[in-house]
């Protein structure tokens, strides 16, 4: 096999100077996305990981069509109704974009395409098609296009009746846009240009020119987003307000599109709540007065202010509230007890409340979409690890179920009963006992020569929950098992889950996953010659830090647009997220926090000493996870690690955070993921 050499990057040492602590980063130059420097270097690490996975190329083809033939093709979304009309999403065979269509008052009514995305998207590397809004009278749509991957839409209306697309043009929005009741007035959210933090809210006339518009809200507080949308009753045009401990309301009544927003209850630091119209009230889940695991309140509609809510649901010690879904005669509130969903039927008139029955351990039930107020039936999805996803109506009056559509697995292979799950829970070095969901195949006995994928998230208070994944069955059909792991940072086990992976205790996240992988390896699951880690975008900071903690417990380790230079990153205010997020990670500004952060972030604690195996995946587009960090970080492993394993860095010049835009491209960024674990177990077919 022919030698390859390793990209090796220019040194430009700049320091980077805070609290007397001076940080000398000698490739802070490729933060420069125009700089052809940049670019030649990133295409260099593109042709060196094309020649040191050229053998697996045949076997990446492999993988993408198995991937690809378990996908009904020709599949479509289960219809559900709003406002007289049937919606279904559908796809055709062979391409990669949605149809959107609708039904008028019945689904035999003949087919109405509102927006075909394979027609839209012919021209353009990326094509996403963000927020539909359809007016009140029906014969509007508000749309939003990206086309670079930068989450910066281009929002336009579209009549319906004629299918023509209006001259109101918006740029630089986050897509989507809401309807007042005249069907002539709509208000949508604008971004800063250059941090792209939603701050902006307007109101557009329609015909009028959008230079025009008029600016509703301006969130001033760069550690706030803002966004608007409209009340399930159709009562009420909302602006939200948000930061990660923060929340804050305003509303209008949507019959008064000209009049003026009221703060429904003033933002006070550390207060989180949502609302909830129905009747002449309002509910409001929150986590006022300490309440953890939040709580549901109740009020008026004229006095909204915080003094002025009553307990409805109370709080409880070890039920985190996570939703509440109104209908005109049921509530339904979605629950976490134990690390498990919990679905609770309940009517308004307080009689007979129950919760739906789940058997397993390993698996996730959620609210689905349910537009309809006036409505017995509630619609919601059922999966687990090894069982497909179902989207399940449910009369909540009989408590009759039927099932609408389970996701069908082509390919002539999947038994469902091929399968094994289950939860464990390893023991953290603090004591605390954390759980893990593991699916393998049933042939697949668990050993220290079992391959198992490790995967994990671990930040904002994200629950991965258990799901299945067609995709996954590639590695599981070849002997692998996969272990989602429930660290601390989600809030799998409630809030305080979250609250104990964050800010001064983000550490524990990272120590999780390391004792979790040792739990797996001394239970003879497997070992470090077989054990594998994943994660990506704040699981690709989990990955940074766990290679610099306890490199020898993997074999490989894949980093899925990491978000590795904490500290530089945290300290840029004009990057993107950067100032929303200082109640996630800390303000470095602050000495106490920039000493901690520093003492993890992966790109800062990269020493001479031998590493695994290594997949590092971003996209020059990325407005999440900027590509330069990445880029940075392999430049730096490059230098100074000491061992002869592979460090493969792929760049997806074309595409941003969620990586490409196609649902079958996407398909072939997850086989060369695939086939870089299966190579590295000698797994070529």
């Amino acid at each position: 096999m022919k030698v390859v050499e390793a990209p090796v990057a220019k040194k430009a040492p700049k320091e980077l100077v805070k609290h007397g602590d001076i940080r000398v980063d000698d490739y802070y130059w490729m933060n420069d996305r125009e700089d052809p420097e940049v670019i030649a270097h990133l295409e260099k690490e593109n042709a060196y990981y094309a020649a040191l996975t050229d053998h697996t190329k045949e076997f990446q083809t492999v993988l993408f069509e198995e991937m690809k033939g378990r996908i009904k093709e020709d599949d479509a979304s289960v219809p559900y109704k709003e406002n007289g009309y049937w919606y279904v999403t559908r796809y055709e065979t062979g391409k990669e974009y949605p149809i959107y269509s609708r039904h008028k008052e019945s689904l035999d009514a003949p087919e109405e395409i509102i927006f075909n995305c394979n027609e839209m998207a012919e021209g353009h590397e990326f094509f996403n098609l963000g927020g539909i809004g359809v007016s009140p009278d029906n014969k509007l749509a508000a749309f939003g296009v990206d086309t670079v991957s930068r989450r910066q839409y281009t929002l336009q209306i579209k009549n319906l009746d004629t299918g023509e697309v209006l001259a109101d043009k918006i740029d630089n929005t986050t897509g989507g846009a809401v309807w007042a009741n005249d069907n002539e007035t709509m208000f949508y959210s604008k971004k800063d240009p250059v941090t792209l933090r939603s701050d902006k809210i307007y109101r557009h006339r329609l015909g009028t020119p959008t230079s025009e518009d008029e600016l509703v809200f301006h969130e001033a507080d760069e550690t706030f987003g803002t966004f608007v949308y409209k009340s399930k009753s159709d009562k009420y045009i909302i602006i939200g307000s948000y930061s990660t401990l923060t929340s804050e309301y305003q509303i209008l009544n949507a019959d008064d599109p000209n009049g003026k927003f009221k703060v429904f209850s003033p933002r006070s630091r550390g207060l989180e709540y949502s609302i909830s119209h129905y009747g002449d009230s309002f509910y409001v889940l929150t986590n006022k007065d300490e309440a953890t695991n939040f709580k549901l309140m109740k009020l008026g509609e004229v006095n909204t202010s915080s003094e002025n809510w009553e307990e409805f649901i109370p709080h409880r010690e070890n039920v985190l509230l996570e939703d509440v879904e109104i209908f005109k005669e049921y509530f339904v509130l979605s629950e976490r007890e134990n690390g498990l969903n919990r679905l609770k039927i309940n009517r308004w008139d307080g009689k007979d409340a129950y919760y739906l029955p789940f058997e397993s351990e390993t698996y996730t039930a959620n609210v689905s979409t349910n537009p309809d107020f006036n409505t017995e039936i509630l619609r919601y999805s059922y999966n687990s690890l090894g069982t497909p996803a179902s989207v399940i109506d449910f009369n909540m009056r009989t408590q009759e179920k039927e099932i609408k559509k389970e996701q069908e697995v082509l390919g002539g292979k999947f038994d469902k009963a091929d399968y094994v799950e289950k939860r464990v829970w390893a023991t953290a070095r603090d004591g605390v006992k954390v759980p893990m969901s593991i699916i393998h195949h049933k042939n697949t006995k668990l050993s220290p020569d079992t391959p198992i994928l490790q995967y994990a998230y671990g930040s904002y208070g994200a629950t991965i929950d258990p799901y299945f994944s067609t995709v996954r069955l590639s590695l599981l059909d070849r002997g692998f098992a996969y272990a989602l792991t429930h660290i601390r940072g989600g809030q799998y086990l409630g809030r305080p889950w979250y609250e104990d992976g964050k800010l001064l205790k983000k550490k524990n996240t990272f120590t999780d996953f390391i004792d979790c992988s040792k739990f797996l390896i001394e239970s003879n699951y497997t070992s470090a010659d077989h054990l594998y880690a994943m994660g990506g975008s704040a699981g690709g900071l989990l990955m940074g830090a766990v290679v610099n903690m306890a490199p020898k417990l993997y074999n490989g380790v894949i980093a899925a647009v990491p978000f590795v230079d904490v500290v530089t990153t945290m300290l840029d205010d004009s990057i993107p997220l950067t100032t929303g997020e200082y109640d996630e990670w800390g303000n470095p500004n602050e000495k106490e926090y920039y000493d901690y952060m520093k003492s993890y972030s992966p790109y800062d604690n990269v020493e001479a000493k031998e590493y695994p195996n290594m997949l590092v995946t971003t996209g020059l587009h990325d407005s999440q996870v900027q590509y330069f960090e990445p880029a940075k970080w392999v430049a730096k492993l490059r230098e100074l690690k000491t061992d002869k394993n592979l460090l493969l860095f792929d760049i997806n010049m074309d595409a941003g955070h969620g990586g490409a835009s196609g649902r079958f491209e996407a398909l072939k960024e997850v086989a060369k993921e695939y086939a870089f674990l299966l190579d590295l177990e000698g797994k070529t077919e």
